[in-house]
């Protein structure tokens, strides 16, 4: 038996990841006002959850051990950066551009460690790319099951999964025709930034499937004369 090479993610470009992830996960639970307050405890769990989300489901599709639990700063990381996110939402709610821009970072970086882990593993390039989104994604929908909220990529909304899948997709191509992988982690990131952030400043989304219905709809009714009075 021949062990499989593990791909072993810089613990430095990790919590970047994670603090990143931590701080938006505070931003938008602190943004709720109302019935949906959450108190400190509650902005901590949902930073923290975003934090580490996307690289627990990452590793638990891969069945290795979860990487976020092997070491104290993974823990320490999301919840300092969830609590600054906290005590800085005034301040970075006023940054809106400098906000999206860390979303799609985020979105890139959890996307890239996801399929570059998977591909090393020795996943073809289509579960690979699936694991990556996963990952990419996977705060994001494990933080709106905690609040109550419908899972946002299953709505319309500004090519989140999408940027993410576009960018895994590149990286996992990219190496399989001789890439370094550094390398094409890297391309890979900044295809998922670029993308996500025009979709939320040109307002681009998939057609709504409501939308798609009446143009179904209209296409099977054109040869269907109208009688004018």
């Amino acid at each position: 038996m021949v062990d499989q090479p593990l791909f072993v993610i810089p613990l430095w470009a990790d919590l970047i990841a994670v603090g990143l992830g931590g701080i938006q996960g505070a931003l938008f639970a602190s943004g709720f006002r109302g019935q949906r307050r959450l108190d400190l405890l509650g902005v901590a769990i949902i930073g923290i959850v975003m934090g580490m989300g996307g690289g627990l489901i990452r590793d638990l599709l891969l069945n290795t051990t979860p990487v976020t639990l092997q070491s104290n700063w993974y823990l320490l990381t999301a919840t300092l950066a969830a609590l600054l996110g906290m005590l800085l939402a005034g301040l970075f709610q006023r940054l809106n551009a400098v906000i999206v821009g860390l979303d799609a970072v985020v979105i890139g970086l959890f996307g890239a460690f996801g399929t570059s882990k998977a591909l090393t593993l020795g996943l073809p390039l289509i579960p690979a790319v699936f694991v990556g989104v996963c990952a990419a994604v996977g705060g994001g929908i494990l933080r709106d099951m905690l609040m109550g909220l419908p899972t946002a990529i299953m709505h319309v909304g500004s090519l989140y999964a999408v940027a993410a899948g576009a960018g895994c997709l590149v990286l996992a191509g990219a190496h399989a025709f001789g890439l370094n992988l550094v390398v094409a982690a890297i391309i890979g990131v900044a295809v998922t930034t670029v993308i996500r952030l025009l979709a939320v400043i040109f307002d681009i989304s998939l057609p709504e499937q409501r939308a798609l219905y009446r143009r179904k709809v209209a296409v099977e009714t054109s040869a269907v004369p109208v009688i004018r009075r």
